[in-house]
């Protein structure tokens, strides 16, 4: 069983070049919080405990995942002070203090299998310190690692300035991505001896302290580059969308769904999908909608909190927190609010809205009409411009439609109302009270004719 660590996330600082009121570890990836991709990586990697630095009101102990024990800021600026606050929370406690992990809350696509990764080369080489570094991006601007005979590493260089560089320096490409594990007793005491740089205690001061004290930094390469990327403003946020977005839609590839256009497709980290599901072109997939197997989504389809059952097809549609059934249809050109469900084998079509309502099994609502606050029994047939009528200005009432019931073209029905098992309701009327079972409902004025009209018309027009 491998040693418990914990998990120390830096998130505190407002990130004013984000331009919001919103914490910067708060902005969102793929549906999900920048924080809440690093602390889900370091669950799955085996974390123990896991620990945010916050700076005093910025809002992100509020806003972070349940479970996640905080520590706050309150003196120093720069990484290696924003550990130092955490002295205490990682030190304490049941011996789980020997080993802590740090991380950049800002730093989503951070993985558990690069910090098993890490985890292993630090424990293999005996290491006091260990970073994650990777030689799969262009180095400019990044610290460089040097390494010494044995593999370790022998120091890092910054090279945001370039003047009295060797070649040699620059031509190394292995950079620091800013992640590390460490002894924590050798981290809190070397970070005790790192001097203040313009005010500021930096975290990789503490590499040459323990360096100087005898200790192996060891280093672990990974060939995902994705690690480095950091949200600084807008742009890097969507550069982290970007490349949240090909490793989710490629992971469900892997998984046996097709993606027709996946460079106009966006699909949230808490979604699920079957397999042999085709996602077509502009669909957006949201939230925690869940997908079963064989279905058509798409083209231009956005489920947000949705279920999807094996076999279903939604074109051109919205679905937002509604249930279709097996083998279901939806669309082009419908929307599904909160509440609805559609079961087994329905139709819901054209240019069709339906609210926090049943649609049974075998049930069509083909086009153009309101379906809202009702029962739709199964094998129902409801004509063009089906309208329920489900508010008299202070309440909300139920519709019931029953098994195999047929409206009629531009019918409104008044809740609350009953219409019995087979029961038809004649074009154009306004239904008010309960059709019986078997029944036909007609509610409209008898259809008069008047002779000569046009004519009479014609000549108002010429006085």
């Amino acid at each position: 069983m491998a040693a418990p660590f914990t998990v120390l996330v830096m998130a505190a600082g407002q990130g004013t070049r984000m331009l919001s009121d919103t914490a910067k570890v708060l902005h969102r990836v793929a549906g999900k919080a920048l924080v809440d991709w690093v602390v889900e990586a370091a669950r799955e990697a085996g974390a123990d405990r896991v620990v945010a630095v916050v700076r005093p009101g910025d809002g992100v102990a509020e806003g972070i995942t349940e479970g996640i024990e905080v520590v706050e800021q309150r003196e120093g600026e720069g990484t290696g002070a924003a550990v130092l606050a955490a002295r205490d929370a990682v030190l304490a406690g049941n011996g789980q203090g020997g080993l802590v992990v740090v991380l950049s809350g800002d730093q989503p696509l951070i993985t558990a299998q690069q910090l098993e990764g890490l985890l292993a080369e630090h424990r293999e080489r005996g290491a006091v310190a260990t970073l994650l570094t990777t030689d799969r991006l262009d180095p400019a601007g990044y610290g460089r690692v040097v390494r010494d005979s044995d593999g370790g590493v022998d120091r890092i260089f910054e090279t945001k300035h370039t003047e009295g560089l060797t070649d040699e320096e620059l031509a190394e490409r292995e950079i620091n991505l800013g992640t590390y594990a460490f002894d924590a007793s050798a981290l809190f005491d070397a970070l005790d001896q790192v001097e203040l740089e313009k005010g500021e205690r930096y975290l990789t001061g503490v590499l040459p302290v323990i360096r100087q004290n005898g200790g192996i930094i060891a280093a672990h390469k990974t060939d995902d580059a994705d690690a480095a990327i950091g949200v600084n403003d807008r742009a890097g946020l969507m550069a982290a969308e970007e490349a949240a977005q090909r490793r989710i839609i490629e992971d469900h590839a892997r998984a046996g769904v097709t993606f027709l256009h996946p460079g106009t497709t966006r699909v949230e980290a808490g979604v699920t999908i079957g397999r042999d599901t085709v996602i077509g072109p502009g669909t957006l997939l949201e939230g925690s909608t869940s997908v079963g197997e064989g279905c058509e989504l798409g083209p231009h389809t956005t489920a947000r909190d949705a279920t999807i059952h094996d076999g279903a097809a939604i074109l051109h549609s919205f679905v937002l927190g509604a249930e279709v059934g097996p083998g279901a249809r939806v669309g082009p050109f419908a929307y599904l609010r909160p509440g609805t469900t559609v079961r087994e084998g329905a139709k819901v079509g054209t240019f069709v809205e339906v609210k926090n309502s049943d649609i049974g099994a075998g049930a069509k609502v083909p086009h153009l009409s309101y379906i809202g606050d009702a029962d739709v029994g199964e094998g129902a047939n409801l004509g063009a411009s089906t309208i329920t009528a489900n508010y008299d200005g202070r309440r909300k009432h139920r519709t019931k439609l029953g098994k195999s019931v047929k409206t009629g073209i531009h019918t409104s029905l008044i809740a609350p109302l009953d219409v019995g098992d087979r029961a038809y309701t004649g074009a154009g009327s306004t239904i008010t009270g309960d059709v019986p079972e078997g029944a036909l409902g007609i509610a409209r004025e008898k259809q008069k004719n008047i002779d000569g009209y046009a004519d009479r018309v014609e000549e108002d027009s010429q006085k």
